[in-house]
């Protein structure tokens, strides 16, 4: 179908799980098609219109389905009325870029981590990531009669790579060159992050870098540790400094040392925080609510106020912007700097930003295994119902009872903090799952948490399975 023959938007079904807390995902075709598209970017424009946008910027990650999806996303966004600047295939950050320099909307056709035959859409309003209500609202219209624009948009094609590459070059300054391997997992990134990194000076080892949606080596996800298993092999052979890892649309950095230690973004959170404090002394740092129990102290003692809060990287930039946080940060591996950036989540920008601190250090591996860490799980997942999580996180927070000292936190979920470690069980918002993580300063800490907050989600869930987290 051609932008001419498309005079209305075809009313189809709208599953409401592909509406997220903070971005649209689903399968394609069952979930996820063009026509669906066609109908996001009309109801997108027409909101971006009613907020006095005019252009909307579009880039689309390297899944096979994304370039259709793209075509018909601007489909849409050009019958509301609103001029589309199309910069391709790019990483979600590069989006974000083009958002923040050349307009105030965009958004990025991905499925991020998720499998291969998922797709989506992240998507920025008016100069901010938009969640929630406002999702939901896109639903809404999208649901409803959306008479086309009297004139149509127009669409302009944009290659945003060499202004982003320039700008960050032009921000970064390492003090000696850094040996890197990189592993892009066939993502998107493999079409820019080994150019950067070069351009930075290092000497950088590819692995995967070839954009393929097939994703044929192994998903690219770096909070997964058995997706960094090349890389720590590569990173050994070849007496490199430090791996990087990215997801499938570049949006998070995954950190391996030459010891094979994964730096999880919490403790990457610890250098980045004594970095940035260094020159916004009394800063906030955000972070989410999976983050070690050592993350908070190491900001204290760097002249920081840490500041918890839900996770989702749309949540945490919105609760960055309310207090005016120069750095925010995920246990998933979004971090958000403000200062010095646009406060988007780049894995790049992150990397590079890490590169500047390491390359002032002559060991950077011992800098990193030196960071303080507990004994920790990985994240756990419960499968549930649909429409189950919730239900039984409120539960819980209405039952469970913890002796003093224990601190409870509601912010997201159930965490509950002790001297020696803390227990986390919160609703996902992207799939229908609980996630736990439990953490301890000692083997003894770790597995008494975790039974006593086992103990508790048996006591609403008494069928529950826990397994290490999904895709």
């Amino acid at each position: 179908m051609t932008e001419s023959t498309v005079t209305t938007v075809p009313h189809r079904p709208l599953p409401a799980h592909a509406f997220k807390a903070y971005d649209i995902r689903g399968v394609v075709p069952d979930v996820i098609d063009e026509a669906f598209a066609r109908m996001l970017g009309h109801a997108f424009g027409t909101r971006a219109r009613a907020a006095g946008e005019r252009t909307v910027a579009v880039g689309r990650d390297g899944r096979l389905s994304s370039p259709a999806l793209a075509a018909a996303l601007i489909q849409g966004l050009s019958m509301a009325g609103v001029d589309v600047l199309d910069i391709g295939m790019v990483t979600t950050p590069m989006l974000y870029f083009a958002a923040a320099t050349h307009c105030r909307s965009g958004i990025q056709v991905t499925g991020s981590h998720n499998p291969k035959h998922h797709n989506g859409f992240k998507m920025v309003l008016a100069g901010r990531a938009i969640h929630g209500d406002d999702i939901q609202a896109l639903r809404a219209a999208m649901a409803s009669d959306l008479a086309p624009a009297p004139v149509r948009g127009q669409v302009r094609q944009l290659d945003i790579q060499p202004e982003y590459l320039a700008r960050i070059v032009g921000d970064v300054r390492l003090a000696r060159p850094l040996k890197l391997v990189v592993d892009c997992g066939n993502g998107v990134t493999g079409a820019s992050a080994p150019e950067l990194f070069r351009a930075l000076g290092c000497d950088v080892t590819v692995l995967y870098g070839e954009v393929d949606g097939e994703f044929p080596n192994h998903h690219p996800d770096p909070s997964k540790p058995e997706n960094l298993r090349d890389l720590i092999a590569t990173l050994q052979r070849t007496g490199a400094d430090l791996g990087f890892a990215f997801d499938g649309d570049g949006d998070r950095l995954g950190v391996v040392t030459p010891s094979g230690q994964n730096i999880f973004p919490d403790r990457q959170m610890m250098l980045f925080a004594a970095d940035v404090l260094s020159r916004v002394p009394g800063g906030t740092i955000v972070f989410d609510v999976k983050c070690s129990q050592r993350l908070a102290p190491a900001i204290r003692a760097a002249g920081g106020v840490p500041l918890m809060h839900k996770t989702g990287h749309s949540l945490i930039k919105a609760k960055m912007r309310e207090v005016g946080a120069p750095l925010g940060g995920e246990m998933s591996g979004h971090i958000f700097f403000q200062e010095r950036w646009y406060g988007f989540d780049d894995g790049s920008y992150a990397g590079a930003r890490l590169l500047e601190i390491l390359s002032r250090h002559a060991d950077p591996g011992a800098v990193l295994d030196g960071l303080p860490t507990s004994h920790s799980t990985p994240e756990l997942n419960v499968a549930c119902a649909e429409g189950e999580p919730h239900r039984l996180v409120a539960e819980l927070q209405r039952v469970a009872r913890f002796d003093s000292p224990a601190e409870v936190s509601t912010v997201d979920g159930l965490r509950v903090d002790w001297p020696d470690g803390f227990g986390l069980i919160r609703a996902s918002n992207t799939t229908p799952v609980l996630v736990l993580r439990f953490e301890g300063q000692t083997p003894e800490a770790l597995a008494r948490i975790e039974a006593e907050m086992l103990g508790w989600l048996r006591r609403v869930k008494p069928d529950a399975v826990v397994g290490d987290a999904a895709h």
